[in-house]
This record gives C-alpha cells, structure tokens and sequence, in this order.
C-alpha cells in the first residue's frame, strides 16, 4: 500500500534488543484537508535511517504493509496490535499546488470538527 502526506515528527531510534531497533514517524493525510488524519508509521531494522533523507514539513509517499500481531498477556488475557511498517520513503514531487495549498488552509482553520 502506499500514501501520501506531509511529515510532521521523526520519532529517535529505539533499540528494542541486541538484534531489533525500530523508528516512528508521524504523516499529516489531507485527504480531506478540513479534516487531516495523522499516521503513524514504524521502520524496523535496516530501514530505520530511510527517514532520514527527509525533513518534517515535506510532502512524502509512504510505502507500507500492515501487520497484526496477537499476544496473551501474563494474566491471560488476548491482546492485539496494528502496526503500518514501512519499506520505502519517496518525495513526492507530484503533490500539486492545490493540494499543497490545502494543507497550509487547514493549518489556519480553527473548526472543530465535532
């Protein structure tokens, strides 16, 4: 799967143990640019320093899979969890002026959206 929006936050690597690190980052969706969604995505491993060719306030394509995971806590209990693991960051150089300007609109718009 792929989307687009404009990097808001770059999150520090975090070592998880000896052999996994894992990195977050944070996307502004403006699919609907009156009402934005903020994604947030996970690098793992190797991919860790892909965001860094990246500055917060561009626009970007995000590469990603989902993936789910079950896990019985030690009381018992199922849990489970999403995560949107990204494989590839592209700049995205075909995001137009209208969609651009969309963004900067719903920055100044201070309706609440409920």
């Amino acid at each position: 799967m792929k989307i687009s929006g404009k990097l808001i936050k770059t999150n520090d690597i975090q070592k998880i143990s000896e052999k996994f690190q894992k990195r977050s980052f944070i996307i502004e969706y403006f699919e609907n640019p009156k009402y934005p969604e903020y994604i947030n995505f996970e690098l793992i491993q190797d991919k860790c320093t892909l965001i860094e060719l990246f500055r917060e306030g561009e626009i970007i394509t995000v590469n990603f899979n989902i993936k789910g995971r079950k896990w019985i806590n030690p009381e018992g209990e199922i849990k489970y969890f999403n995560s949107l693991q990204c494989w590839r960051i592209e700049k995205n150089e075909s995001v137009n002026e209208d969609e651009k300007s969309k963004i900067v609109e719903n920055k100044t718009n201070d309706d609440i959206p409920f």
